[in-house]
């Protein structure tokens, strides 16, 4: 059982969880279905959806939930950690998904519109719980790789969808209305299993980062793979046994990760035989790393003032970069309303275009499996802008010294770009749109917990990147309630039909409108990236005197 105790198995579970928790992203597979048997005009979807944003996105008493269990583990001795934030999740989960399936299929009378809403936000606020859970106890983990595992879970977590309609579409026939009891049973299972392995270990070796790279490599390998049946299933009708054939080689992919913390668990017992063996001292065992001794002999070569001068210095930036905020002390900042503005334009702009997906897809005269292969490729590109902003912004911090934020305001410069696509109505438009908007929508929350974690710390990281989601529901309202809803409205109206709209038309003005809004978010990124440059040239020196310690 000892074998299954350690950062890495914390991290496959935590990998595993994230796979399974994204049933929103694929709220376009069953949206078309919540509306024809609930008798829903686009307004009221609209409003639903919204309700699935809230829920998703404002987890404050979720953080605060996995900084009590969490937070204080050292000062009292309790049975309390990370699972009970899981386990809160997954209850969630299995309510609210269960009860909108019971209305979609007539086991309960068609429930008021406030209601519906609350089963959406019940099922939707459970990721509030798994992704801190998830995301925080892996930063903790791996406190000088925040940015690569950041990305890493918050990849997971955008691949999600199209791994659970893979695994819906080999289990199950394509019914959208047994869809929905499928996701009320498969998150929560998941996490059930799961839940125990997630743990915090106080724990660094010196080849974490290849270990890290190594799971991104395992998820690049599955994107590739996902990538190819979408292709072949628009070019070919797949039977049963291909569906299945097809499923149990998902499941070896999502099984890699596994042996990757296998070997990762036997490089460091080697490691630690081998520091224990040729470095005991009497009974007091005496760690050597090769990296801090270079580092001193770098440092016996200066002056003894300077040398002083220069411990001081990387003493005192460590000091002030792992001071910890709390949520109060960073709302009294500058930094976390122009992160917050932002995020209201990147995170509510791309909400919109995933909410609203399969009507615009219909509007252009797109079929069914095109459609649902667009929600699959979704999920794709989410992933890659979570994984990649995060390895990528590492990269450039720690070589560079580029603060951050400047990936914010690039990647929703890019995000305009998208929106201004999906508007131009172009053949096959909506496959270059969604790349665009699906990787920078995805960069945003990768980037979003790696610049609160360095800016604000880690002890309340939960809870201030969930205050942070909140300009996910706000900016998601704002564009799809008060202007992607109510033009829709406009334009089915002048098309003769109540709940309906077909042309380029129907969304145009709409994603002009919200390009317009990621590009003012851009500016507000940029301002936050010209405030934070030299904080960040300490943030580089703390990461490299981490990793010089591990």
């Amino acid at each position: 059982m000892e074998r299954l105790n350690s950062k890495w198995i914390a991290t496959v579970a935590s990998i595993w969880i994230q796979c399974s928790i994204g049933g929103t992203y694929t709220f376009g597979i069953y949206s078309s279905t919540l509306k024809s048997t609930q008798n829903y005009d686009q307004s009221t979807l609209e409003r639903v959806a919204i309700f699935k944003d809230i829920g998703g996105c404002t987890g404050v008493l979720s953080g605060l939930l996995y900084s009590f269990v969490t937070l204080d583990r050292h000062r009292r001795r309790c049975f309390c950690g990370p699972w009970v934030v899981l386990l809160t999740g997954a209850i969630l989960s299995f309510v609210g998904y269960f009860f909108m399936w019971a209305s979609v299929v007539g086991l309960i009378h068609r429930p008021p519109v406030a209601l519906m809403c609350l089963f959406m936000f019940t099922a939707a606020h459970s990721m509030t719980l798994s992704i801190p859970a998830d995301n925080v106890t892996g930063v903790r983990n791996f406190p000088a790789h925040v940015g690569t595992i950041v990305g890493l879970m918050e990849g997971y977590l955008g691949l999600s969808g199209a791994i659970i309609i893979r695994v819906y579409d080999a289990l199950f026939k394509g019914n959208p209305r047994n869809y929905l009891l499928f996701l009320s049973v498969y998150p929560t299972s998941v996490s059930l299993l799961l839940m125990y392995f997630v743990r915090i270990h106080d724990t660094n070796s010196e080849d974490d980062k290849k270990h890290l790279n190594a799971f991104s490599v395992a998820a690049l390998t599955m994107v590739a793979y996902l990538m190819i049946l979408i292709i072949l299933e628009n070019i070919f009708t797949l039977g049963t046994w291909e569906r299945i054939v097809t499923f149990i080689f998902l499941l070896l992919l999502l099984a890699s990760p596994l042996g990757i913390a296998f070997r990762a668990q036997r490089e460091d017992s080697k490691r630690l035989i081998l520091s224990q063996t040729f470095s005991t001292e009497g009974d007091s065992i005496v760690y050597i790393n090769p990296e801090p001794i270079e580092s001193m002999e770098n440092h016996d070569q200066l002056p003894s003032d300077d040398a002083r001068q220069v411990k001081t210095t990387l003493d005192q930036n460590i000091i002030q970069i792992e001071e910890n905020m709390n949520l109060l002390q960073a709302i009294c900042t500058g930094n976390f309303w122009l992160l917050f503005i932002a995020m209201i334009c990147g995170l509510g702009s791309g909400m919109a275009m995933i909410n609203n997906i399969s009507q615009v897809g219909e509007s252009l005269g797109y079929t069914s499996i095109r459609i649902n292969s667009l929600v699959s490729l979704l999920s794709i590109w989410n992933f890659l802008g979570r994984l990649g902003a995060g390895y990528v912004s590492d990269i450039f911090l720690q070589r560079k010294r580029c603060a951050r934020p400047l990936f914010i305001a690039i990647t929703q410069a890019a995000l305009s770009v998208g929106h201004i696509v999906i508007a131009s109505g172009f053949p096959n438009n909506l496959y270059v749109g969604t790349i665009l908007v699906g990787v920078c929508y995805g960069s945003q929350w990768s980037l979003l917990s790696s610049v609160a974690s360095e800016i604000f710390g880690v002890g309340h990281l939960g809870t201030i990147v969930n205050t942070f989601a909140i300009a996910s529901p706000i900016g998601s309202y704002i564009f799809s309630v008060r202007i992607v809803g109510y033009l829709y409205g406009k334009a089915a109206a002048a098309s003769g039909e109540k709940n309906s709209c077909s042309g380029t038309h129907c969304f145009r003005l709409s994603f002009l409108i919200i390009a317009f809004f990621a590009f003012c978010g851009s500016l507000v990124a940029l301002l936050l990236f010209f405030r934070t440059r030299r904080f960040y040239d300490k943030v580089v020196v703390t990461r490299l005197q981490q990793s010089h310690r591990t």
